[in-house]
């Protein structure tokens, strides 16, 4: 009885909604087991088949699905080496400054570092109204005018807190005067309010760094440099 009942759902003419047929078929979970001969026998419109069974639909749906699923978990598994990788090396560059002996061994082992990641060289610039860099402060190279980098940071960086990409001669100039080829450099503002100055990353290759390369590694630096520079150098 209740699989005549089952099959005139479907049949006209008073044939009912989708809605209907919805509400039914959740109402009714064991349809499918009763009424399982007919499903198999069932077609559904396919766009390039034409027709495919109710079953074999269902096992596209399900590869479907199976497909995404390995996706998400490829993905899972690349951002998690990404990620591991990302902290061993702030692991590793927290230890080797958190042992240097004097301000000009920090400088080093940061240059160490960024040379560990392939790159040329990196330097530290300290906004001269954040820090105390007067006498008998003897490091006037890391003196940054704030005045000075302030049309940089409106023309490169608009609400960011990096800039990745080429620099032109007068902002080598200003922020890496000493340097002798620069092709391509990020240049991230320091500390939690981003106020404090600028980290610099050289490469010699002018296409190395570019503007929709990840910053999650440099917004780490960022933060925890200025802590470490208190030990030699003292906030305004």
């Amino acid at each position: 009885m209740d699989s005549q009942q089952d099959t005139a759902v479907f049949a006209p003419p008073g044939e009912p909604d989708e809605a209907a047929v919805l509400a039914y078929l959740k109402a009714h979970p064991d349809f499918f087991i009763r009424n399982a001969a007919q499903i198999t026998d069932m077609t559904i419109p396919h766009p390039v088949k034409g027709a495919v069974s109710l079953v074999e639909w269902q096992l596209g749906r399900q590869r479907e699905r199976i497909g995404t699923l390995t996706d998400d978990l490829m993905q899972l598994m690349i951002q998690a080496r990404e990620n591991e990788y990302l902290f061993s090396r702030l692991l590793k560059l927290l230890a080797s400054l958190s042992s240097a002996t004097s301000l000009d061994d920090f400088s080093e082992r940061l240059n160490q570092w960024a040379k560990g990641l392939k790159l040329s060289h990196a330097k530290i610039r300290l906004f001269t109204d954040s820090w105390r860099l007067g006498a008998p402060f003897r490091h006037q190279e890391l003196a940054l005018s704030r005045a000075h980098f302030e049309a940089i940071r409106l023309s490169r960086f608009g609400d960011r807190n990096h800039y990745l990409g080429q620099l032109t001669a007068p902002e080598i100039q200003l922020l890496l005067p000493d340097s002798a080829f620069v092709g391509s450099a990020s240049v991230s503002l320091l500390g939690g309010q981003h106020d404090l100055g600028v980290v610099i990353f050289v490469s010699r290759d002018k296409q190395h760094y570019q503007k929709d390369m990840g910053t999650a590694m440099l917004e780490q630096v960022a933060y925890f440099l200025p802590q470490l520079l208190q030990r030699w150098v003292e906030l305004a």
